[in-house]
């Protein structure tokens, strides 16, 4: 199944293409349709094999076609390397897309989060940590 197929905004099927994305993967054949028309689920499938463009290119397109002010959606991960990672494939999936993101990682109090606090409250981007 071509990425075209579900009817996603252009810009967003140019960074798919710029990323060298041409077929969908059948998790991101299960799961996009379901995430597109609103529905929440649950879905597994081993490394690899594209979970993390599952999930964000419905929520990109979600937020192509939306005028933002504020925190509009927040993923949650486990480990700061899976924070970085998915922060980097937001990048590249809305390069041409209007979208910010931050990745915050580290623990501690949010009155001392420095950079990462200061950036979402400007909702803008920031990537890096913090020793607290």
């Amino acid at each position: 199944m071509q990425f075209e197929e579900f009817g996603m905004n252009d810009r967003l099927l140019e960074a798919i293409s710029y990323m060298g994305f041409e077929k969908a993967t059948p998790i991101q054949i299960s799961t996009i349709p379901e995430i597109l028309t609103g529905r929440d689920l649950i879905a597994c499938a081993q490394t690899g094999t594209g979970k993390s463009a599952a999930f964000l290119l419905p929520i990109l397109h979600k937020l192509t076609d939306k005028e933002r002010k504020g925190v509009d959606t927040l993923i949650l991960v486990p480990t700061r390397e899976l924070a970085i990672q998915i922060e980097q494939q937001i990048q590249g999936f809305s390069y041409f897309v209007s979208v910010n993101s931050i990745a915050i990682y580290g623990g501690g109090r949010w009155d001392r989060l420095g950079p990462g606090k200061e950036s979402v409250n400007r909702g803008g981007r920031y990537c890096g940590s913090n020793t607290w």
